[in-house]
């Protein structure tokens, strides 16, 4: 069952789920409208153990460096999960759980669960990271790729007001100083410490509210097709700078909530 995608269904809201293909949230429709960017890499993938990038594909494991493989070279990006087939654990009309198990390259046992549930007016993604061995530093957070236009219609609309904008630097990675939030296009990461709050609105047709308790956002609106709107527990490169750290007695948890409302 792993390989066969799961569609839920909620009023005129569906969501189809791919296990086989990263544990992702292949689309979501709303009146029929598509929301996701359609393709193998597009979607909504789950980024875990880390999110976005890892300098050099190191980061320290307490006094141990760690090497992930460069598959953004320089750097190592978006985890290990997205590339694996996630287990199916339960579903429903309009839940279901998945899981999946931590292997090489990451150097720890661990299991990652996700909830995907949809209502009728919203898609909430729950994901926690479990260890029964060693303690682990790890990240979580969501890549959905939003179509920049619905239908032909005219382009999205992003609005939020982030307290800062980490600086990016010539690698794309926050060089550790945080700025006053400047115009896109973005590749960025974002703080937003009373929780992610982002709206995208498709003028005359629908209007996306994407929260999260986490702090942190990464916006990328430099292609043409889609606009991203990633929350996560830390920025780029936290398992070096703003490690969360997974312990048998403490998983790393995380939620993220789209609910829309149609104009």
């Amino acid at each position: 069952m792993s390989d066969e995608e799961i569609t839920l269904t909620a009023g005129d809201a569906e969501v189809t789920v791919q296990p086989g293909n990263g544990g992702r949230v292949g689309g979501l429709r709303v009146d029929g409208r598509q929301l996701l960017r359609q393709g193998e890499r597009f979607g909504c993938f789950p980024m875990v153990p880390w999110c976005g990038r890892i300098r050099d594909g190191r980061f320290l494991d307490g006094a141990t460096v760690r090497q992930m493989p460069l598959n953004a070279a320089p750097h190592a990006i978006h985890g290990t999960a997205r590339d694996g087939t996630w287990k199916v654990a339960r579903v429903t009309a309009d839940e279901t759980v998945l899981t999946y198990d931590l292997v090489e390259p990451w150097p720890h046992p661990g299991r990652i669960t996700q909830i995907v549930r949809l209502a009728e007016d919203s898609l909430t993604l729950t994901m926690g990271v479990e260890t029964h061995g060693s303690s682990f530093p790890a990240q979580i957070g969501w890549h959905p790729w939003f179509n920049r236009t619905l239908d032909g219609g005219p382009a999205v609309e992003v609005a939020f007001e982030p307290a800062w904008q980490e600086e990016r630097g010539e690698d794309h990675l926050p060089t550790g100083n945080r700025v006053e939030p400047k115009p896109g296009p973005w590749d960025d990461c974002f703080g937003m410490p009373g929780g992610v709050d982002v709206t995208l609105t498709w003028p005359g047709q629908l209007a996306v509210r994407v929260t999260s308790p986490e702090k942190w956002v990464v916006v990328y609106d430099e292609q043409d097709a889609a606009v991203c709107v990633e929350p996560q527990t830390g920025p780029p490169n936290g398992l070096n700078t703003l490690p969360r750290l997974v312990t048998p007695l403490e998983p790393l948890e995380a939620t993220t909530t789209w609910s829309w409302t149609r104009i």
